[in-house]
């Protein structure tokens, strides 16, 4: 285990505890020396993280700390490529962007021997297959979502009727072929799943629907039998 890996290790035990825990049983539970453990506990007090505590005493970490990039093992920043390249490719524009500022900005304060691994690895993303064309800035779908604001559309189902909505939009889901908007339709008074490329126009209303979008999206798990993982891309 690299050192980096090991004070990172150290920092998430000290999260998992409440209270001051002892020495002997940060050592044991991160697998080093009582001797080691002092001293990766001062490299980490001069990093800046707020651990309090004393040798005989017992050491806490206090909340708010947060870990810097060097901080990250290998797997989480596979995991962090892997995660920017899917969103790269497979959702808008804006998203797409973001996700590379994102690995832009971690390499740029990543140490020397951490950078190679992140610009170097071989977990690909291919991009999605699909024909669809979205009339719909999904950019706009998503500030709706976070805003929890009602929207109004012009939507065409399945046999090609358009029809005229009010809608409570919650969540977005990304599919191989098909985006999602999953939310509350006051025409129908139930939730309903809209596929983006049936929507025609997207009208903000610019005021909050009365409900919270964390107690929608339970709701319609509930409701929908769902836990979290079903596929809705046949709607």
């Amino acid at each position: 285990m690299s050192r980096s890996e090991r004070l990172l290790e150290l920092i998430q035990t000290l999260r998992r505890y409440r209270r001051p825990v002892s020495g002997q049983r940060l050592a044991e539970e991160t697998g080093v020396s009582l001797r080691t453990l002092y001293r990766d506990i001062a490299t980490l007090q001069a990093q800046g993280a707020d651990i309090e505590g004393e040798p005989g005493m017992g050491y806490i970490l206090k909340p708010g700390f947060l870990l810097p990039p060097l901080m990250f093992s290998e797997d989480e920043i596979e995991a962090l490529v892997l995660g920017s390249r899917w969103v790269a490719n497979r959702t808008d524009s804006d998203l797409s962007r973001a996700a590379a500022n994102v690995l832009a900005k971690i390499a740029a304060v990543l140490p020397d021997d951490l950078k190679p691994k992140l610009e170097g690895s071989n977990l690909l993303v291919p991009r999605a297959f699909s024909e669809l064309e979205e009339v719909v800035d999904l950019s706009l779908i998503r500030k709706a979502i976070r805003n929890e604001h009602i929207v109004e559309i012009g939507y065409i189902d399945a046999a090609g009727v358009e029809t005229e909505r009010r809608i409570w939009p919650f969540a977005l889901g990304f599919y191989d072929r098909v985006r999602v908007v999953a939310a509350w339709c006051e025409m129908r008074s139930d939730f309903r799943n809209f596929r983006t490329d049936r929507i025609q126009r997207m009208e903000p209303q610019g005021k909050r629907y009365p409900r919270r979008k964390a107690e929608l999206l339970k709701s319609w798990r509930i409701a929908e039998g769902r836990d979290g993982s079903s596929d809705t891309a046949n709607i």
